[in-house]
């Protein structure tokens, strides 16, 4: 086994984050050496590395998770040429659904309803939450007991965001829905339900 200097740590936490199929916590990284070089040391490290790589088409960033390297936005049209399927998308139903709970967590389906002015169907909730990205994380207390609904990690990490506090203007958002066409599709899990 390759005994690791302090000098090679930047090297270390690179590979590992390379090779990684998730984001990477720093208690995690911390677990790489033989001799815990401490939070802090392995946070300039990372910061060091996120401005090694600054001007490739790979960036270092910190998510919610941990840290990840990823493609920057503005190569991944390229990579996708590249992909025998595409990827899924989402109709305007679930996408709308989605940025409700993002930016009103938690809600109920009542409370999406009430927003959007239409029945929100169980298979826009079924996909949102097989996609991982919602979750139900308690009830109302009122009759019924109904869900109530919030984004997860795994939706931040998706999303390249640390925190909700990280989320785009709703302006913004709801400039980007009025541009973009979503003809309904399928997804991995089956066919997206399109309401409204």
């Amino acid at each position: 086994m390759l005994a690791v200097r302090p000098d090679d740590w930047k090297r270390v936490l690179e590979t590992a984050l390379l090779g990684a199929q998730a984001p990477l916590p720093v208690s995690t990284l911390r677990l790489l050496f033989d001799q815990d070089p401490g939070p802090e040391t392995v946070r300039r490290l990372l910061d060091e590395l996120r401005a090694d790589w600054e001007d490739r088409g790979v960036e270092l960033l910190q998510v919610a998770g941990g840290w990840r390297f990823r493609t920057r936005p503005e190569y991944q049209v390229y990579l996708d040429r590249l992909k025998d399927e595409r990827a899924p998308k989402y109709s305007r139903a679930v996408l709308e659904t989605l940025a409700i709970i993002a930016y009103r967590q938690p809600v109920t389906r009542g409370d999406i309803e009430e927003i959007r002015g239409v029945t929100v169907s169980q298979g826009v909730i079924r996909t949102l939450e097989s996609r991982g990205w919602i979750d139900v994380v308690g009830h109302r207390d009122v009759p019924g007991r109904p869900a109530l609904f919030a984004t997860t990690r795994r939706f931040l990490d998706e999303m390249g965001l640390r925190s909700l506090t990280e989320l785009p203007p709703l302006t913004e958002i709801e400039r980007i829905m009025d541009l973009v066409d979503l003809p309904l599709t399928q997804s991995a899990e089956g066919p997206a339900e399109q309401a409204g």
